[in-house]
């Protein structure tokens, strides 16, 4: 049973969705903004879990998710980099990932969770970018990504009213790359 106290035609009130390994696993469709709708709605496709994407396919596939208002989305193909890359590069993409959650916040309407989550992740992307020497890891300019962040941040905290997800998504490989 959900918060709305809405069950699936089906389930039995109070069974929980469990994936094909027995994890809890929400089944019920998402919108762009990776809020749960009423089940047999038409929701949002999600992003498979677990994919192991070139760092190419990640930036690409993160980008083409933030194009289209759908940062919640972007996350998870962050998250996956996060949790497959190498180690040395598993801050960058969890830094991704914050923002990434940040933006899914401001356009939600949070701002004191979107801008918290901004700024954590920028801090956490400029942390691996002071560290690791990298100017521009796989294409992504983290300096105007971070700074993206920051400016964002601010201006949700000011107007306090819901963003635009694909309006303010920000450029992964800076202005130079066009939209």
């Amino acid at each position: 049973m959900g918060s709305t106290g809405e069950t699936q035609p089906g389930r039995a009130v109070g069974a929980r969705d469990r994936d094909s390994e027995g994890r809890a696993r929400s089944a019920r469709p998402r919108d762009g903004l990776g809020r749960p709708l009423p089940y047999g709605t038409d929701g949002v496709a999600r992003q498979p879990e677990g994919v192991v994407r070139t760092p190419e396919e990640t930036v690409t596939e993160a980008q083409r998710l933030l194009d289209e208002g759908k940062p919640f989305h972007a996350h998870e193909v962050f998250e996956d980099a996060w949790k497959s890359g190498p180690d040395e590069e598993r801050e960058l993409w969890r830094g991704l990932a914050q923002l990434a959650v940040g933006l899914t916040h401001a356009a939600r309407g949070n701002p004191t969770g979107g801008a918290r989550l901004l700024r954590r992740g920028a801090g956490a992307a400029e942390a691996w970018l002071a560290g690791s020497g990298q100017a521009l890891p796989h294409g992504v300019d983290v300096e105007s990504v971070t700074a993206w962040a920051r400016e964002l941040a601010a201006d949700v905290e000011q107007n306090g009213r819901a963003v635009d997800a694909a309006a303010r998504a920000p450029r992964l490989r800076g202005a130079a790359a066009g939209r």
